[in-house]
């Protein structure tokens, strides 16, 4: 069995257990069906892949668990490490009074810590609840979901609050004769809409445009609010709204990855395209940069787990439609809801407001 599907009323989630990938999420609404998650074009076209390709790119798909994030330079490890590489078992799944639960465990450990992915479904309700438990272990490791949405005809984002935005020292792809980006490197700012790009000028990193060639890789990190964390992505041709939410004291940063028809190589080969990544971690770029000094912990922010007894995140991916082509200005979650807020518009959807246990003790 190399995936596995959990199904509560109006959402389905089906799960790789070869890379520990999520495959689809599907949601009911309005007669329609929501698929608010990226699959890489590579993986149902039965072509030959590079030999040197690690597991969790030939499989790229959905949201995954990259723990570390990045480099696996302590730990020897692919890309992102065993999490996002190698299989996982199911070792529960069952209906509950309001929907499904079900429990994966990776086979492999991460420091010496055992791994459980958690995932809860809720009838009615348009999210995915993920929780992830490191259980014993040693030393520290980052960790970040890996949600990834595609869009045909780009979209409009919108954020909760951020402190600034800043790219690394570096671009993914430097090398004009592999791949091409967008925004100046290393650069940072305040205004989402006017972030630095490269040869001059600035970009609107609300605003995903189609026509923008490029791989490029951003990190926002959280201001101090009493809220949740949260991404919300417009997508023009779909017309729905894909959500992606946080607590910001597990998870203080969100790293966006915009890979559109950037890189030129197998098996890139510019036919990525429309894809955003909306990467929410504690992680700087590696293991070991992570674990020591780096520029996000010069600002205060904490980029890696300490492991030993147990220790664990939550996340939340959900997906509404959406005609107006523009995302909420404010998100608030409380009483069993969430509250949408947009330009003259507001909208309430079930949600388990408890679940990411915004303002609790950790």
């Amino acid at each position: 069995m190399d995936t596995v599907t959990i199904k509560a009323k109006g959402i389905s989630v089906t799960l790789d257990l070869t890379v520990g990938h999520i495959a689809d999420i599907t949601v009911d609404s309005d007669g329609r069906q929501l698929k608010p998650l990226h699959r890489a074009p590579w993986i149902d076209a039965g072509e030959t892949l590079p030999p040197d390709l690690p597991q969790g790119t030939v499989r790229l798909s959905g949201d995954f668990l990259c723990a570390p994030f990045s480099a696996s330079d302590i730990e020897a490890a692919p890309l992102h490490g065993w999490p996002a590489n190698s299989a996982w078992d199911v070792t529960a799944s069952e209906a509950t009074s309001d929907g499904w639960r079900a429990v994966f465990r990776l086979r492999r450990t991460v420091m010496g810590a055992t791994v459980d992915k958690i995932f809860t479904l809720r009838n009615s309700h348009p999210f995915l609840y993920q929780e992830h438990v490191f259980s014993g272990g040693s030393g520290a490791v980052s960790a970040a979901h890996h949600p990834m949405a595609a869009m045909r005809d780009g979209g409009r984002l919108a954020f909760s609050p951020k402190r600034f935005a800043g790219t690394l020292d570096a671009p993914l792809e430097p090398d004009p004769a592999r791949g091409r980006f967008k925004l100046s490197y290393p650069a940072r700012s305040t205004d989402l809409t006017r972030f630095p790009a490269t040869g001059g000028g600035t970009l609107d990193l609300t605003d995903y445009r189609m026509e923008d060639e490029r791989e490029d890789f951003i990190t926002l990190v959280e201001a101090d609010h009493d809220g949740p964390g949260w991404t919300a992505l417009a997508r023009r041709a779909e017309q729905d709204l894909v959500l992606v939410l946080k607590n910001p004291a597990e998870l203080p940063v969100t790293m966006l990855w915009f890979s559109n028809g950037g890189r030129d190589y197998a098996p890139w080969s510019s036919r990525h395209r429309g894809v955003l990544g909306i990467e929410d971690g504690r992680a700087a770029i590696g293991h070991a940069a992570s674990i020591d000094d780096n520029w996000l912990k010069r600002e205060g922010v904490a980029t890696a787990f300490t492991l030993g007894g147990e220790v664990s995140f939550r996340h939340v991916i959900g997906t509404l439609p959406l005609a107006s082509g523009e995302p909420p200005r404010a998100i608030g979650t409380a009483s069993g809801h969430m509250h949408l807020t947009g330009d003259g518009s507001t909208r309430d959807v079930a949600f388990d407001s408890d679940f990411l246990r915004i303002g609790q003790p950790g």
